[in-house]
């Protein structure tokens, strides 16, 4: 099956040759995937890659990304944190539709993970839910928006002081 993502990284000073990138990541396998690098620093590579599962999709793609960019940080994986524009533009409705879902049912629409201004959701937790509510939603997309959200998870735990994680595991679960 083919899964669609993207990888954004942040570069190294001494490796931000945008032509040079491009060419080592075509090099290290990232063939099936689309290279921006509108902003200096930063990279955004969108994959379309076949695999068996998206969680294999996108870590043949982190793999080969590491190969190509050693001294890259990973930003993020997505589709995973998401504003409701995203969401909407996601499932092919408006804006103004999934807000209305959102205030329409106030105990049961997934907590943003950030509230604000500009509020971010995980896009699997609202996907979830609204597959809940009888809303078709592809299961290619919900399997890549479950794994990115995983490896987003997985790359922020890893900045958790054990004697912090040891606390918050007691309050969380």
């Amino acid at each position: 099956m083919e899964y669609a993502f993207t990888l954004r990284y942040q570069l190294s000073a001494d490796d931000s040759d945008p032509d040079t990138l491009v060419e080592r990541l075509y090099e290290a396998g990232c063939h099936d995937a689309t290279v921006g690098t509108g902003v200096v620093g930063r990279i955004a590579i969108a994959f379309d890659r076949e695999a068996e599962s998206a969680a294999d999709a996108i870590v043949s793609a982190l793999t080969d990304a590491r190969r190509a960019m050693p001294t890259a940080t990973l930003i993020e994986a997505a589709p995973d944190l998401v504003g409701l524009t995203d969401i909407a533009d996601t499932v092919g409705m408006s804006r103004q539709n999934m807000r209305k879902l959102m205030l329409g049912h106030p105990a049961s629409f997934p907590p943003p993970v950030h509230e604000g201004a500009s509020s971010l959701w995980h896009l699997r937790e609202v996907l979830l839910w609204m597959s809940g509510k009888g809303y078709e939603i592809e299961p290619s997309l919900m399997d890549v928006a479950a794994a990115a959200m995983q490896v987003n998870l997985a790359r922020s735990a890893g900045n958790i002081v054990p004697a912090m994680e040891r606390r918050m595991r007691k309050l969380v679960a």
